[in-house]
């Protein structure tokens, strides 16, 4: 008998044993992955019920939040702004799933995050959620103001602080209302959801940082930088000969100016005019692969640092290495040169940062439900483009685009301050000629850095002339660069509202 009790005895602890490690195997080693299921609809109920923290604006705006709601889920996320911060905040849905911010940061507004985690430790007899709040760089009247300056026009507009990395606007049109497919209702959710994906002009995707393309005569400011500082131009010399068209050496096709036109000189008369000829040559004698490692020190052919997620390059074509003619048409932002405005807001940026490129970023700090701040983005340079010297070179010479070249009307309304852009005309080689209208630029106080740096694009403007940039696009960069460096006017909380856990 003392036998067949130790046998149970011994039988009992294996099975308690195996009962422990199948426990701990399940709740520690492989609870993320079980989490993860597409079939666990109740981790996926229990998450879409559960607290969420808002995400607010730089100005106090709310632009995403939970409320209550009259079914079994019991919280509703809504977008309080509709379209104008979709492309940032993205949406959290039931089945669709979740992007932008709202995936980005999701520990932080969920609480699950390990400083969330701890502030839990605290409150364990308190009868509280802890989630955060997600505060953004981004302020709702700059973004406002982009939005209405580009209307109904397809393009984006970006403006961001050259030194911290700080995103203040970034509107795309056309955009999507979010709390559609944020909405209960699934059925009605994944049909939006399918004629938004349906749509040609891709509504959902993000024109600032999930598109790129041809950058025309804003990327001269690149091949400006490598003739400085890989080529030996200065602004005396050389001056490049007043002509109408570009040979390359070894044959291809010439690059003519706009409109048939002459131009040439040193290196601030040919920004003013923007001169194909001149920057094309600049471009073959500085050499390809010179130029290929500057634009990529601007940030070309590699991942951007961006907090937003699903983003796309900027590219500069690998055959101008051994291809003259094709790096004369790079050069002057054409062939296969592709970028994205976030991309070229930072190329302006660069240049009113000493020529530092900062780490882009819309996500300033996280606060939890009692208003503690539990995280904060640190600005960090992602690369450096060119030395201070060349950047205060570079400044000087898009300041002057400005008081004597095609971006006269970069400075509306900007009197008392420093403003320096460069346009762009990037020909699409349609019949009838269409072209994107680009600008970039900078502004700030009179001496002190700037702090506002912008890019602008209006896509498949009727015509192709170097004006173009500087007559549609310029005015749009100039009122979202006052209002950015207006203060703002902040939007108080409402009595009882706590920000957090709604």
């Amino acid at each position: 008998m003392s036998k067949q009790i130790r046998n149970l005895g011994v039988f009992l602890v294996l099975c308690y044993g195996a009962l422990f490690v199948q426990v701990n195997r399940l709740t520690i080693f492989e609870a993320d992955e079980l989490q993860d299921k597409p079939e666990n609809v109740r981790t996926i109920e229990r998450d879409f019920s559960a607290p969420r923290g808002d995400i607010v604006s730089a100005d106090g705006h709310v632009l995403a939040e939970s409320v209550p709601s009259d079914d079994r889920y019991e919280l509703r996320r809504t977008y309080p702004t509709g379209e104008l911060f979709a492309h940032v905040t993205g949406y959290f849905a039931f089945e669709l799933g979740d992007a932008g911010l709202e995936r980005e940061y999701n520990g932080y507004l969920t609480g699950d995050d390990i400083g969330l985690s701890l502030d839990r430790l605290g409150d364990l007899f308190v009868d509280r959620d802890v989630v955060g709040d997600v505060i953004l760089s981004m302020r709702h009247d700059v973004q406002q103001v982009a939005s209405d300056q580009l209307g109904d026009r397809e393009g984006s507009v970006v403006a961001l602080d050259p030194r911290s990395g700080e995103v203040i606007a970034m509107w795309s049109f056309p955009s999507y209302d979010p709390n559609q497919l944020a909405s209960h209702d699934f059925d009605a959710a994944e049909a939006t959801s399918d004629v938004l994906n349906a749509d040609e002009d891709r509504p959902t995707r993000s024109r600032a940082f999930r598109e790129n393309f041809f950058p025309g005569s804003t990327f001269k400011i690149v091949t400006a930088t490598a003739g400085i500082e890989r080529g030996g131009v200065t602004p005396e010399g050389p001056a490049y000969p007043v002509t109408d068209s570009y040979q390359p050496p070894v044959g291809g096709q010439a690059i003519p100016n706009f409109g048939g036109a002459s131009c040439g000189g040193t290196l601030f008369e040919i920004l003013q005019r923007s001169c194909n000829t001149s920057f094309a040559q600049m471009g073959v004698d500085t050499g390809g692969d010179e130029l290929q490692d500057v634009a990529r020190g601007f940030g070309f052919d590699r991942d951007v640092p961006f907090d937003v997620p699903d983003g796309v390059q900027s590219t500069f074509p690998e055959r101008v290495v051994d291809d003259p003619p094709t790096l004369a048409q790079a050069a002057i932002g054409q062939n296969d040169v592709r970028a994205t405005p976030l991309q070229m807001a930072m190329i302006a940026g660069a240049v009113a940062n000493d020529g530092d490129v900062m780490e882009p970023h819309v996500m300033r700090e996280v606060r939890d439900d009692q208003g503690n701040k539990v995280a904060e983005y640190d600005p960090e340079v992602w690369t450096t483009a060119m030395s201070p010297e060349t950047a205060g070179t570079m400044r000087e010479g898009m300041v002057s685009v400005v008081t004597d070249g095609t971006a006269s009307r970069l400075d509306e309304g900007l009197d008392e301050f420093v403003v320096g852009g460069k346009t762009g005309t990037a020909q699409l080689g349609t019949d009838p000629p269409r072209s994107h209208a680009w600008i970039i630029g900078f502004a700030g106080p009179p001496g002190e850095a700037p702090q506002v740096a912008v890019a602008v694009i209006v896509e498949g403007q009727e015509g192709a002339s170097e004006q173009t940039g500087g007559a549609v696009a310029a005015p749009i960069a100039a009122a979202v660069m006052k209002q950015a460096l207006t203060p703002p006017t902040r939007v108080e909380q409402q009595d009882g509202d706590t920000g957090a856990g709604g």
